[in-house]
């Protein structure tokens, strides 16, 4: 007999497959375009607790392909890609040395709402430095996450400096630590997922706005749809290794579908009188600055890319427009993210083609 400790372990080792995911579609689609477009610099999921936002991220993570590595590097660093290698990778290189190669899973660096500074972007010895002249770096928390996603559960929790660092790496996907005029800089490329639950606090507007795309959350209220998560769960709980296996071919098909989008992003065209819908759409709801024009722009190309076509569409700018300004809108104190979808509905205008 099956006690409920070995049925819990078995469900541990088996993570619950992104497709089957009941509902929350915004969601799924913001973490879907992070995936194919890392420069749409993360998204920052909303709701209230028991929503499945963890439950994705982790889902994300077994969804997409493995890395190849250089065996050894504390960064991860890509072998076939000398532009984003550490000193240390580039170093053997130019010397004629071939690094060895390892195969790595997708990485889920989870950041502890307790970190420090030292403990995010890591340490430099400093005795060693003066002493030998030679730069000892303890790797920290954005080593881990290079290549990977780095998850920030409870966001609105943590230190706004922390916050405001681990922005600044995921935008320039470089992390630069500086000790009494000694610097080491190592690459951090990673997709950012934050979470939260705004009955805990609000993000300041400043760091609300560095955050690429923006999903509010919350349960699902149909009946039907309600049932079904529960079946579902039921069911993986009860036969992790069955329900994930009758799950893989949707997993294979959304995996193919990345990755084409993926190829196919480069050769997306932009036609000029979808720059101004873009700049006329950002206009009229009333956002500050810039970065919400250039961020709908890049999850739009991201979506068409997504649908296999070549061409922004107004549908494109449609459904990704709510996701890249809903953070940004000026609103007034203690007043909910909302978008007017109908307000946005006639500045799109015309049949979505």
């Amino acid at each position: 007999m099956v006690t409920v400790e070995q049925t819990i372990e078995q469900a541990v080792r088996y993570i619950y497959p992104f497709t089957a995911l009941v509902g929350q579609e915004n969601m799924k689609l913001a973490l879907i375009l992070n995936a194919v477009n890392p420069k749409l610099a993360g998204v920052l999921i909303r709701g209230e607790k028991g929503t499945a936002k963890s439950t994705a991220v982790r889902a994300l993570a077994a969804l997409l392909p493995d890395n190849q590595v250089v065996s050894g590097c504390p960064f991860g660093c890509d072998p076939e890609d000398v532009t984003t290698m550490c000193s240390s990778c580039r170093e053997q290189l130019q010397n004629g040395e071939k690094p060895d190669k390892a195969i790595r899973k997708m990485r889920v660096v989870e950041l502890p709402v307790s970190a420090t500074e030292d403990r995010v972007v890591g340490t430099l010895d400093l005795e060693e430095a003066i002493k030998r002249g030679e730069k000892r770096f303890e790797p920290g928390v954005l080593a881990e996450a290079n290549r990977g996603i780095l998850y920030m559960d409870e966001v609105n929790l943590l230190d706004d400096h922390i916050v405001d660092v681990l922005l600044d790496s995921a935008a320039m996907g470089v992390n630069t630590v500086e000790r009494e005029g000694v610097s080491f800089a190592h690459p951090a490329n990673f997709m950012l997922v934050g979470t939260m639950n705004p009955e805990e606090g609000e993000l300041r507007p400043q760091l609300l706005d560095r955050f690429g795309l923006c999903v509010q959350i919350e349960g699902i209220l149909d009946l039907a749809e309600r049932v079904e998560v529960i079946r579902r769960r039921v069911a993986f709980e009860e036969d992790p290794a069955g329900f994930c296996s009758a799950w893989e071919p949707e997993q294979e098909k959304l995996r193919q579908q990345i990755l084409a989008a993926k190829q196919a992003l480069p050769k997306v065209q932009m036609p000029e009188e979808m720059l101004y819908l873009i700049a006329e759409i950002a206009v009229e709801m009333g956002v500050d600055g810039h970065r919400a024009d250039l961020i709908m722009l890049k999850a739009a190309k991201t979506r068409a890319a997504l649908q296999g076509r070549e061409k922004v569409s107004k549908e494109d700018i449609n459904d990704t427009a709510d996701l890249a300004l809903m953070h940004r809108m000026r609103r007034k104190p203690f007043q909910e993210l909302t978008l007017d979808q109908q307000k946005l509905k006639e500045i799109v205008g015309g049949p979505l083609d």
